[in-house]
């Protein structure tokens, strides 16, 4: 690539919008003065969105975007718009929605062409330089495109306005929520699920941990062991997968194949948080050690490759380096043995499956498919204590020489709601391992992030380099919420039930919908053709999932039922538009079953803070997500809970409250009469 003049991306912050700083293009972030231009010339707007790690979006950059003739056409006849789906999620928003409307397909790289009035009319996602396989090219729909517009500029004007106000109309009829829809839901994830290896449908396969969150909490509330068993096979599937890295922990973005074995390579901070979720209240359901030890090297993951020297976490690792895709993780077997030595390194490579054929190109991605380290070991005359010791020394020699190889681009920009996903993961972590290392990198992340990124009173959206930018969106709003409220159950400080409530006040008045209910994703101030709403849990649960569990848990905690009333909004408001496709909301359907499991709200005292909340972690030390906790002196409590005034300490010991279904019994001064009453016979 010839080193051109850089264009006006050269000043902004995201890394992926610096990447195309030095292109032909004339490359314009989201900006009044792009569309001024674009109406002044009467031109156009090729609009790319895209994220710093993304394989197809570095594909279509170094093949269309730094090539000169492509880069002519645009600067003659379009004004092009670069925008990093990760700091403007509202933008990618409304024209993904668009993307899948035009074409019933969507992704990233995203393409958009519009008018100067924002509206599109026409849409893709990567497109080859040249026509091939049956698939236009770049080349000819720039020249068409450009043709067509100088033409007939009214007609596809015309259809602009017509899909936005075509979309813009889109909605269900407005319907109640029932347990009808979690029972579909169930149903379905049953149908779909893969008996063999896990997950759910057929490749690629996403790990989906918003999913197995819901499929637990359904199996403590009904007690359907096959629910169990689904969520089980799948972390299994997952862990033993080559979508782990099993030399370095944490987890690639997905599988593209039914096994989990080959992975697309890239690493993003929101699957490491979420899956460590998931695999944390796996350990707290069933004991199993192995959901421990995955944990915590996803733990040792985030610490040693995705930390800022700030405490907040980085955003994602690319997929490829020197320009292969998956080149820094893959092995060959005489690398290996050249590393370990003949007998631990031919051990090594029979346990994670590292063949001179390969599985990957001719190159091997480590995994634990279909082995059992126990007959291994046993084979090799070996305890599998001793085998395991060393398996982990071999990896830890393996780490340290692939630490020596091109290391991945990593986008190190700080995003706020990301960063309230990884806290949450992180405390709730630290709460069932009683590991203070965990709480710890949850507080440092926390303080950061309410310390830079709040302002005013409001949330900002990201951070890099000293530099914050961008007004916050729902998701932010909602994820710090659940990072709040996972510090609290960790903790049971009360500054962060206090935090909850300022968050919850700003979100309710920058996004919520007074007239058609649940929450926008960006504020009314962000002016875009439509006001995205965004309901379905994608790669990510949707802001208006977490928002409105998060609600639900602080109106119950603190008894303010106002905050209540908008969770009976959404609920009673979007079923018609879910019922087709309930597996797609299992977020949104994981609050609504907290409120079908008649919450229990447990209020503990004792004249010592911290030996209330060391009797309210005895008690919630299994997997209890029906009960909401309030744990403190009677002093903390009332300042944030007004209706424990008139609550006191019995017999001047640590004291018990417990309410079901709206009605509470007596106090009590023993743990263990409280424990039963909070314990299901369920359970594993």
């Amino acid at each position: 690539m010839v080193n051109h003049k850089p264009n006006r991306l050269i000043t902004e912050t995201s890394p992926y919008l610096l990447q195309h700083a030095y292109h032909p293009v004339h490359w314009y972030p989201w900006s009044e003065e792009a569309f001024e231009k674009a109406r002044k010339e009467n031109k156009p707007i090729f609009l790319s969105i895209g994220y710093s790690t993304c394989h197809w979006c570095h594909v279509f950059a170094h093949e269309s975007f730094e090539d000169e003739e492509v880069a002519g056409l645009l600067n003659t006849y379009f004004i092009a718009i670069k925008v990093d789906r990760e700091e403007r999620p509202d933008i990618d928003s409304v024209y993904m929605t668009v993307c899948q409307a035009l074409t019933g397909q969507g992704g990233w790289p995203l393409s958009i062409f519009m008018t100067p009035e924002q509206q599109p009319f026409y849409a893709g996602t990567y497109f080859p330089k040249e026509s091939r396989y049956g698939q236009p090219g770049f080349i000819d729909v720039l020249q068409s495109i450009a043709k067509q517009y100088h033409d007939r500029p009214k007609k596809l004007q015309s259809v602009g306005q017509d899909m936005i106000t075509e979309l813009s109309a889109m909605h269900s009829p407005a319907s109640a929520f029932t347990p009808k829809l979690l029972e579909q839901a169930l149903s379905d994830f049953k149908s779909s699920f893969d008996e063999g290896f896990g997950g759910f449908g057929s490749e690629p396969k996403f790990p989906a941990p918003h999913q197995l969150l819901f499929l637990m909490r359904a199996f403590y509330w009904n007690g359907d062991t096959e629910l169990l068993i689904m969520v089980e096979k799948t972390l299994d599937a997952i862990a033993a997968g080559g979508i782990h890295d099993h030399i370095g922990g944490g987890f690639a973005r997905y599988a593209v194949d039914s096994i989990w074995l080959v992975p697309h390579f890239e690493k993003m901070l929101y699957d490491q948080a979420m899956l460590m979720l998931s695999f944390t209240e796996a350990y707290q359901l069933t004991g199993h050690d192995r959901y421990r030890q995955v944990v915590e090297g996803i733990f040792t993951y985030l610490m040693r490759d995705l930390r800022d020297k700030t405490g907040a976490f980085y955003s994602a690792e690319d997929a490829d380096s020197e320009g292969v895709e998956g080149r820094f993780y893959v092995w060959d077997p005489n690398e290996v043995i050249a590393l370990l030595g003949d007998a631990a390194g031919e051990r090594f490579c029979v346990a994670y499956g590292i063949t001179e054929e390969g599985n990957f190109e001719g190159k091997n991605i480590p995994n634990l498919i279909g082995r059992n380290l126990q007959h291994l070991a046993e084979d090799y005359g070996l305890s599998l204590e001793a085998f395991e010791r060393e398996l982990e020394a071999s990896r830890q020699i393996l780490l340290k020489a692939r630490s020596q190889r091109v290391r991945p681009h990593r986008d190190e920009k700080i995003l706020t709601s990301w960063n309230g996903l990884t806290i949450a993961a992180l405390a709730t972590a630290g709460q069932v391992m009683k590991d203070a290392r965990y709480l710890k990198a949850a507080t440092d992340a926390f303080e950061f992030i309410m310390k830079t990124m709040w302002d005013s009173g409001q949330l900002l959206a990201s951070y890099r380099e000293g530099q914050v930018t961008q007004t916050g969106f729902l998701d932010d709003y909602a994820y710090m919420l659940w990072a709040a409220d996972t510090l609290y159950e960790a903790t049971f400080k009360p500054q962060y039930i206090d935090t909850m409530k300022e968050l919850s006040d700003q979100m309710i008045q920058h996004f919520w919908d007074d007239t058609g209910f649940g929450f926008y994703l960006n504020d009314k101030n962000q002016k875009l053709i439509m006001r995205p709403k965004d309901i379905y849990d994608g790669a990510l649960p949707s802001g208006n999932s977490i928002a409105t569990m998060m609600l639900f848990k602080l109106a119950r905690r603190t008894g303010d039922v106002d905050y209540e009333m908008y969770v009976d909004k959404v609920y009673g408001r979007f079923a018609g538009e879910i019922a087709h496709y309930p597996m797609g909301y299992s977020a949104l359907l994981t609050g609504y079953l907290l409120i079908q499991m008649k919450i229990k709200e447990l209020v503990v005292l004792d004249e010592n803070a911290e030996g209330a909340a060391q009797a309210t972690r005895e008690l919630l030390k299994a997997f209890h997500p029906d009960v909401i906790a309030l744990s403190g002196t009677p002093q903390s409590l009332n300042a944030i809970a007004s209706f424990t005034k008139g609550f006191a300490l019995l017999n001047h010991q640590t004291t018990y409250f417990l309410c079901e279904n709206f009605s509470c019994t007596l106090p009590t001064n023993q743990p263990k009469e409280v424990a039963r009453k909070i314990k299901r016979d369920r359970g594993a």
